[in-house]
């Protein structure tokens, strides 16, 4: 079959691979739609961070080259023996968190950062750029007869969005502020906005990204190239926002959001960093702000933590995928056509879904 590897920096290529037998407690998912996430853009242009690169990942076993792809969903084509959670022909989303389940983050049931977290797609294991991938039972997570099967591989960046929000300790009402609207600043706005949410306000310098902001939710829209944003929220928010989400990894945008942030309000930064950037403690301390860290989700061995809590919220209709959807692709273009057009400053496009069986 058809796979997409990561050899290494800026070297993608799609090879034929064995397709893999399905073992006891596994499944075979045959893959509909696999999305290009930020964190694999990273991968493509500043890595290898998550890919392991020499010694194997603990989890995994892996090293690269690995097949790539963790936000994806299927159909279960094949069940291995003592499966009892899904059946031949669910539709279903892959939930990629691997955990070792020993550590003291994992007993505490924060498998999300585990000591040896990984990712399949990231970290080795099957990923889903490619045409079925084999994995474990607890990864296929059943999207239901109201999920539409495409948008299975939205879940995955909607989890993140999810946690995100209920880390940062948000209120109904509460006035938000988000710096950078790509696909995980889109699933934040849609989260906030769920989640009660006063006033969000979005600071984003890409006029089609700005538009899907206010199609999730947004109320105010600012380009921080024409607009201090600082200035306009600080303003407008009555002294800033009670809570701020840092999303594009930019060392402006994390200041703009901690500057923005009121006195005692809550800075929450969901980006992965290729580097190294500066902040001014005073920023902190003389207005008693709080800055978090978020990553991924509540899951593991739980699928039905926040993965399963943003099915039931697509399911309902408390959340839409179809704002972040810009392309759909083959599993041939997923270069040229796929990371490559999102890497493009000139590019309108959010979330690019890769079809390896079309």
């Amino acid at each position: 079959m058809r796979a997409a590897l990561y050899h290494d920096r800026k070297d993608i290529r799609v090879e034929e691979i064995d397709e893999g037998t399905v073992g006891d407690g596994q499944v075979r998912v045959d893959v509909d739609s696999c999305g290009i996430c930020g964190s694999d853009l990273h991968e493509y242009t500043a890595g290898p961070i998550f890919v392991p690169v020499g010694d194997p990942h603990p989890l995994s076993q892996e090293t690269a080259p690995i097949r790539m792809g963790h936000e994806f969903s299927g159909t279960v084509s094949e069940v291995g023996d003592s499966v009892t959670s899904v059946s031949v022909g669910d539709a279903v989303a892959i939930n990629p968190i691997l955990s070792c389940g020993e550590c003291r983050q994992c007993r505490e049931g924060n498998y999300h950062i585990c000591d040896s977290i990984g990712f399949l797609g990231l970290s080795g294991g099957n990923g889903g750029f490619a045409e079925s991938v084999v994995v474990d039972e607890v990864h296929a997570v059943p999207l239901g007869d109201d999920v539409p099967l495409e948008y299975g591989a939205l879940v995955e960046p909607l989890a993140v969005g999810l946690h995100a929000v209920r880390r940062s300790g948000l209120q109904a009402g509460d006035s938000v502020a988000v710096f950078g609207s790509g696909p995980i600043g889109l699933s934040v706005i849609q989260c906030a906005r769920a989640a009660g949410a006063g006033t969000i306000y979005v600071s984003e310098p890409r006029k089609a990204r700005r538009e899907r902001a206010a199609d999730c939710g947004a109320d105010e829209l600012i380009d921080p190239t024409t607009t201090d944003a600082v200035e306009y929220i600080t303003s407008a928010a009555d002294g800033g926002a009670d809570v701020t989400f840092e999303v594009a990894g930019v060392e402006a945008s994390l200041n703009d959001a901690i500057q923005s942030t009121r006195p005692s309000g809550t800075t929450t930064v969901v980006s992965i960093w290729e580097e190294e950037v500066s902040t001014h403690p005073n920023n902190l301390v003389l207005g008693e702000r709080t800055v978090t860290g978020t990553l991924a989700y509540l899951g593991g061995p739980r699928s039905d933590e926040e993965y399963g809590m943003v099915i039931e919220m697509l399911a309902n209709g408390r959340l839409d995928p179809d704002p972040f959807i810009t392309g759909r692709i083959g599993l041939e273009e997923i270069v040229d056509n796929g990371f490559e057009q999102l890497l493009n400053p000139e590019s309108d496009h959010v979330k690019i879904l890769v079809k390896p069986n079309e």
